[in-house]
């Protein structure tokens, strides 16, 4: 017998949960795409992005996942043989430093490892070292979905700034904006980088750069750059057909405007307070499954993401934990991605729970009752009073 008939929950890190309201605002006819609604539509999301990335910047919309945006990212304003330094806590910043090698840049590599994060003064020794200034961008990923780990971008730009270097600051937000608190103009970011499918709450396929002045000045003096990935037209369009260098994503930009009104409608620090308290339940549990049991969150205390947690349980354990919960709970968790390679001991002693976009108290705590039902289930030792505790912290907030 299964108790997972019903409605399942997906509580992977992306794509996460859509909600009714996106869903409904999709399912509908095709629009004109030449004029009309579809045109003055855009013009508003364009507007509220800019509201969601704490920005004044312009913002190109591109028909793309998040490794499109990796590309179109470095297109805009890298040459082949200029240098980029890439600061990683985690298997994304590993992914946009080997694109950006493919594309024939030099890839100076800061590896933190999985478990801390980026450290600024390092980021600072190595661009104080770079005096002929070859490095062109600093690429950070501010929460890598893989480790959970949330980086402090702000620092970086401090370190920039306080050793004089002109190199661009590039975020990768796809995990996090929506989710964690992100100030692009306040923390000195230049290009931001973000996709509907995660805080957003839309379908995967569109992805979206803010670029700062200083970033788009990069991109003038950059002599050939893809036609698709040039953000030039995107950001500044003579004809509707240039935001999306062709047909719009119609449907997409649907959901998306449904999303954007419900995440302004409760207000973007509410969104911020909101994940941050369900993101506290799940690691207190966590707390307590590992006081008496293997488990322990692999972020340190202090730069977790609110958007994903990434756990150990060693061994085959989070394997078979992941498959309970799907088979017989109705709840599907995040496989331990990076976190060890195939053939290692601890290939399947990890697991993600994604708690980004759509999420609220029921669904947290019904998630972290079915993991510790798994984990009965499974006979994995743990610790006693998770889901209490988890629930303490939902109630007071």
């Amino acid at each position: 017998m299964s108790l997972s008939h019903g409605r399942p929950y997906l509580a992977i890190p992306g794509p996460s949960v859509m909600p009714e309201e996106v869903l409904r605002a999709m399912h509908r006819s095709a629009p004109n795409i030449y004029e009309g609604q579809i045109v003055d539509m855009t013009a508003t999301i364009v507007a509220d992005l800019r509201r969601v990335a704490r920005t004044k910047g312009d913002v190109a919309i591109y028909i793309s996942n998040g490794h499109g945006l990796w590309e179109a990212s470095l297109a805009n304003v890298l040459a082949p043989g200029d240098a980029v330094l890439v600061p990683v806590t985690g298997r994304f910043g590993h992914g946009w430093a080997a694109q950006a090698g493919r594309m024939g840049a030099e890839v100076r590599l800061v590896d933190f490892g999985k478990q801390q994060a980026i450290d600024p003064a390092r980021v600072a020794e190595a661009l104080k070292a770079d005096t002929e200034h070859r490095i062109k961008a600093v690429l950070a990923v501010h929460v890598d979905t893989s480790t959970g780990i949330r980086n402090d971008v702000a620092a970086l730009r401090r370190a920039l700034d306080e050793t004089g270097h002109p190199a661009l600051l590039m975020m990768d937000a796809i995990a996090s904006l929506g989710c964690d608190r992100i100030e692009m103009d306040a923390w000195g970011v230049d290009v931001l980088l973000a996709a509907s499918q995660k805080g957003l709450m839309t379908p995967p396929g569109i992805g979206f750069l803010w670029v700062s002045e200083k970033a788009q000045a990069v991109r003038d003096g950059i002599e050939v750059t893809s036609p698709y990935w040039d953000w030039a037209p995107r950001l500044h369009p003579e004809g509707y057909y240039q935001h999306f260098c062709g047909t719009a994503p119609t449907h997409h930009l649907y959901g998306l405007r449904a999303a954007l009104d419900m995440i302004l409608t409760e207000g973007l620090e509410n969104v911020w307070n909101r994940h941050e308290v369900l993101a506290r339940a799940i690691w207190a549990a966590a707390q307590r499954w590992g006081a008496d049991g293997p488990l322990t969150v692999n972020a340190p205390e202090g730069v977790r993401s609110h958007a994903v947690t990434a756990l150990r349980l060693g061994g085959d354990m989070a394997d078979r934990l992941r498959t309970w919960t799907d088979t017989c709970g109705g709840v599907t968790l995040g496989i331990g991605l990076g976190m060890a390679e195939p053939g290692d001991v601890d290939f399947g002693g990890f697991f993600r729970i994604g708690h980004m976009g759509h999420v609220n108290a029921h669904m947290v705590l019904g998630a972290l009752s079915v993991i510790e039902a798994g984990m009965t289930a499974c006979e994995i030792p743990h610790g006693d009073g998770a889901v209490a505790e988890a629930a303490r912290i939902c109630a007071g907030a």
